[in-house]
């Protein structure tokens, strides 16, 4: 009789200690789980300054090889040392110190703008960033993307987007093209014309071949 009413109490203590043990497993399963890092935290990790995005992403796709998607609410505009165009949805490839293959960004000087296809830091650090535009690396005050910027849909006074964007192709047959609209308006009005002279000189030779 006292055998079976100590392996009762022992078989109480038993399942009292395994509840004892339990409880923090159960607790466990009800804590919040930490939230994935941010696009503005991954940038840091990788040598960048955080406020290369705006403050309107929305989502991001992050792949094991460094490529990436990163979805905005809408494209918009930041004013930095220059006015800054983001698109909806911006890709490249995420590497220490550089993005590569970029897309989605866009730098505008006076009514031009300019696709950025590669950014990049000094390692080690230091006070400059780089743009890749074309063929032309262009060296920036690294210190304006450090802090996240709202982005705003709409710039009051300038040109818009869609007519002033030059494409692609015109920035890489004329890889000067960037350093004369650093020289000034004057030098763009140039350019524009010896375009367009070159343009109606192609269209009447043309036409003179036709009826020759």
């Amino acid at each position: 009789m006292a055998a079976n009413h100590f392996n009762s109490h022992l078989g109480l203590a038993l399942a009292y200690l395994i509840f004892l043990i339990s409880i923090p497993k159960s607790l466990s399963v009800l804590e919040p789980q930490p939230a994935p890092p941010s696009v503005w935290d991954i940038l840091p990790k990788f040598g960048l300054p955080s406020g290369l995005l705006p403050s309107t992403v929305t989502d991001y796709v992050l792949h094991d090889d460094g490529r990436f998607i990163v979805m905005l609410d809408s494209p918009c505009y930041i004013q930095f040392e220059y006015l800054v165009y983001y698109e909806k949805t911006i890709t490249g490839k995420l590497g220490y110190g550089s993005i590569t293959d970029l897309e989605g960004i866009q730098v505008q000087r006076f009514f031009l703008w300019f696709d950025v296809n590669e950014i990049k830091v000094d390692l080690p650090p230091s006070d400059s960033i780089y743009f890749q535009v074309g063929f032309i690396n262009k060296k920036l005050d690294v210190d304006q993307f450090k802090t996240i910027h709202s982005c705003r849909d709409e710039v009051t006074g300038s040109f818009r987007h869609v007519s002033a964007k030059l494409p692609h192709s015109l920035l890489d047959s004329f890889p000067f093209l960037w350093e004369l609209v650093e020289g000034g308006f004057l030098k763009v009005i140039l350019i524009y014309s010896w375009l367009l002279y070159h343009r109606v000189s192609a269209i009447l030779r043309d036409i003179a071949e036709t009826y020759v």
